[in-house]
């Protein structure tokens, strides 16, 4: 029975693995009392000691972290932005061409952002199956829920007194300089930063990533988009679905508590709208953890996820 640690386990994404890992029975889960629980001492033993880490700390505390850790069998699952884009980690998101098999063979894995899992996911495959090239310069937003934010976004958001702003959505990353637009460049093979935005809305979960697409940018046609989602999107947890909206619309939370991710194609000849929707603590976070957890495991990836058929 492999023994899995939660370095971090307080925080909105180590809360969620734990809860979900604590119902498992194929696993023993280490835990340290509350007052061990930033003991330097106690979490490298605990660290050293696990078969599968998960790192749910800030970046600077993931490097130390990794550094702790001496037991050339530990298997690192680190949900920060730490190591991204470091070439010595792999990246996880498991549906993505031949990379479920570099996780399955890796000890070092980065957990992708929740922002950058749905931007990937649409624009990654294009990329490699070059039917847009990789110096086009895309547009693109996200929709959240408040949760992604941590504990101190959620207290803001559930305060009795929060501010009157709050009730609508709000637009940050002003700056373009996002922690996630790194990744969201460097996997998908671009050349340029996409111009994103991301915004926070007064729900608790879920998330919605919208890539805007002129059909003058693509080699190709929108069933050529729609083609390439369905041949690549197959027994995983990202799946292709189409004339899935909901009478016009779609909303933001479709798919709030599951662990799996939708990606459409709506637009016309001249102009493309790419959608994908999850949950922000799903497929953005502690499920794409846990799925990464399964694939080294050696286990079915949804073992013990949402997905649209449920708890599996």
């Amino acid at each position: 029975m492999k023994k899995i640690f939660i370095d971090g386990s307080k925080g909105t994404t180590g809360l969620q693995i734990f809860e979900r890992l604590s119902q498992r029975r194929d696993i023993e889960l280490i835990t340290l009392p509350e007052e061990l629980r930033k003991s330097p001492d106690a979490r490298k033993e605990a660290l050293n000691q696990s078969d599968i880490a998960f790192l749910c700390l800030p970046d600077a505390e993931s490097i130390e972290a990794v550094k702790m850790v001496e037991n050339k069998n530990t298997v690192i699952i680190d949900a920060s932005t730490a190591h991204r884009t470091n070439d010595n980690w792999t990246y996880g998101f498991a549906e993505l061409p031949n990379q479920e098999y570099k996780i399955r063979n890796s000890k070092r894995i980065a957990n992708p952002g929740c922002h950058a899992s749905g931007f990937i996911a649409l624009v990654a495959p294009l990329v490699y199956q070059r039917l847009i090239s990789a110096d086009t310069i895309l547009s693109a937003y996200s929709l959240t829920g408040y949760s992604g934010g941590g504990k101190k976004m959620i207290a803001e958001y559930e305060s009795d007194d929060r501010p009157d702003l709050f009730e609508a959505p709000r637009i940050y990353g002003l700056s373009q300089n996002h922690k996630h637009l790194p990744e969201m460049t460097k996997i998908c093979g671009l050349e340029n930063a996409p111009l994103f935005s991301p915004i926070v809305s007064s729900f608790y979960k879920g998330m919605t990533t919208v890539v805007f697409l002129p059909a003058k940018a693509l080699r190709g046609n929108i069933e050529d988009i729609k083609q390439t989602y369905k041949s690549l999107y197959v027994n995983g947890l990202v799946h292709f679905a189409e004339n899935n909206d909901e009478n016009g619309f779609m909303s933001a939370s479709a798919f709030a508590g599951r662990d799996d991710m939708e990606v459409s194609v709506f637009g016309n000849k001249d102009r493309i709208t790419l959608v994908s929707r999850f949950d922000n603590l799903g497929k953005g976070a502690s499920g794409s953890a846990i799925e990464n957890m399964n694939i080294v495991m050696g286990l079915k990836k949804y073992t013990g996820l949402v997905t649209s058929k449920g708890e599996r």
